[in-house]
């Protein structure tokens, strides 16, 4: 029998609240075979669909949930956000909005940064893919004014996670990447002549200048590269891997009652 702490990771920051449904999948628990193995839930990849299908089952079973009640998207790494009204997969966003409850976002990630926020008192989720374009875009920003604009949502309430994603000792990058980030989150390194992003400060410091509170802002210590027994991680395995999920939502008062 699966052990369910095998295929996710429940977030703490969200933990305390209630009817809240947040959690990252590791790559363990699944049927994929190599090099995907083994929860590979990743749409577009060349994994076997009925495998990544089987997968996706497991993963969403973990957490108490269906399959059919996820929202997800093809991205694209622009800085597009949608308010999903239904389930289903949407073609060209990189950010998911919805006051539904029922509905669960989920964001596709195997190196680029997930970033989910909650907003507890109007029941407002928002599930972020920012790889380095997203964040220099500000999709962040852009993601929790829309969510104030639409939903009425208070950042000063809000929860966010900022997830599992290439670390800073890891993201080697040219000076085309890196002229686009401030000195803040680029280091360079004169033995290797490249420099290093971190990913995770910079949409950290995003989300607190949206006027989230520091306190309610958790950062993932793990790392796609450094934890790459745990994590799929795209740049360490050269392209040839599988995708973990970050999802997020709201249960059903009404279908749970």
């Amino acid at each position: 029998m699966l052990a369910t702490h095998l295929c996710h990771r429940r977030i703490p920051i969200f933990a305390s609240q209630s009817g809240l449904v947040a959690a990252e999948s590791t790559r363990h628990g699944g049927v994929s075979l190599p090099p995907f193995e083994s929860l590979n839930l990743g749409l577009s990849t060349t994994d076997d669909p009925q495998r990544i299908e089987k997968n996706r089952q497991i993963f969403f079973q973990s957490l108490g949930l269906s399959v059919e009640q996820s929202a997800s998207a093809h991205q694209v790494h622009g800085d597009d956000v949608l308010q999903v009204e239904k389930p289903g997969r949407y073609d060209g966003f990189d950010a998911l909005i919805t006051a539904q409850s029922g509905i669960f976002l989920a964001v596709t990630v195997a190196d680029c940064t997930p970033i989910l926020v909650a907003d507890p008192i109007n029941r407002v989720v928002a599930g972020i893919h920012a790889g380095w374009k997203g964040t220099i875009a500000g999709l962040v920003r852009k993601t929790v004014l829309m969510m104030q604009s639409q939903y009425g949502s208070n950042p000063e309430n809000c929860l966010a996670y900022v997830g599992t994603c290439i670390d800073e000792c890891s993201f080697e990058v040219d000076a085309d990447v890196a002229d686009h980030f401030s000195n803040s989150y680029k280091r360079w390194d004169t033995d290797r002549q490249k420099f290093f992003i971190d990913l995770k400060a910079a949409n950290r410091d995003y989300l607190l200048e949206t006027g989230i509170p520091s306190s309610q802002i958790e950062v993932s210590p793990f790392s796609t590269v450094l934890h790459n027994d745990l994590y799929f991680s795209y740049r360490k395995e050269k392209g040839l891997t599988g995708r973990m999920i970050n999802v997020i939502g709201y249960q059903d008062t009404m279908a749970s009652s």
